[in-house]
């Protein structure tokens, strides 16, 4: 019962055109602005060293990857809201299906449509990489990215259920998706590399759990441009451009690792779960 709601909510999604548009449009803008100015004023910023280009493409392309896995579960979550306002709900609760189930099938298909688009913008993304000239990802990477893409889908899916959990009405939802969408570049650090920012900037581009999953897509997706860019450059010249583009961060005076992003992203998901569950039991009373 679960899976065939769950399916439900997908054909509803993927049918809704504009849905569909508009939880694209924050990656739109990313590319929009990347390729108007962001791209030349980031480039212009650093020194130039080997495969410049290819590096911070490759950064750009981590960038979208982690908007697209919190603004396409936000957009799937629109089915949750329309639901609500709509008392469709009572429908469902006067059916044989339980509740725990009915959540489980929208948790289900966010997470479902937030993989689905992640895959398709890693695909076009890569597609862009080969008609540029620059080298493709290796099937090992895309693997690997696949799976980081599993945990951020998750880890969004679990944080958006708890912001529309307090929601019940589409408008005040389209509202907050807007400005969501608008604020999310900036907040994961992805517009504008971390370095630039000003330090309590920095501290919650460092907090907000979207700059975990751009990190750890980072550390794939640019592994081996970095290599051809730092191979005969000192330690510390590597480790500034690091920290100052978000492949790691700084935290304390210690050196992030992917473990601890990983550890970061599992925690994210498990903690938003575990409250968007408590609120709606609250409500439901």
């Amino acid at each position: 019962m679960m899976m065939t709601f769950a399916k439900r909510n997908i054909f509803l999604y993927f049918r809704d055109k504009t849905s569909v548009f508009f939880s694209l449009l924050a990656v739109m803008i990313l590319v929009a602005l990347y390729v108007l100015f962001l791209g030349d004023t980031t480039a212009k910023q650093l020194p130039n060293f080997p495969a410049k280009k290819a590096l911070l493409m490759s950064w750009f392309m981590a960038g979208m990857l982690a908007v697209t896995s919190m603004t396409t579960t936000l957009a799937s979550f629109g089915v949750f809201v329309d639901d609500r306002a709509n008392k469709t709900y009572m429908d469902f609760y006067s059916s044989p299906i339980s509740r725990t189930k009915l959540v489980g099938g929208y948790i289900t298909s966010a997470v479902v449509v937030g993989f689905i688009m992640c895959m398709f913008t890693l695909i076009a993304s890569n597609i862009f990489l080969f008609l540029s000239g620059e080298t493709m990802l290796s099937f090992r990477d895309m693997l690997a990215v696949s799976g980081v893409t599993i945990l951020a889908v998750l880890a969004s899916a679990a944080m958006v259920l708890f912001l529309v959990s307090f929601f019940e009405t589409s408008n005040a939802f389209a509202t907050a998706s807007t400005v969501i969408g608008t604020l999310l570049g900036f907040l994961a650090g992805i517009y504008i590399p971390i370095g630039n920012l000003p330090d309590y900037l920095q501290d919650i581009v460092k907090l907000f759990p979207v700059s975990h999953s751009a990190a750890l897509f980072r550390q794939i997706i640019m592994e081996t441009p970095l290599i051809d860019s730092f191979a005969n450059a000192p330690a510390e010249v590597k480790n500034a451009f690091l920290y100052n583009m978000g492949v790691f961060y700084d935290i304390n005076g210690n050196k992030t690792s992917t473990l601890f992003s990983v550890f970061y992203l599992c925690l994210t998901t498990l903690l938003f779960f575990v409250l968007s569950l408590f609120v709606m039991k609250r409500k439901n009373k």
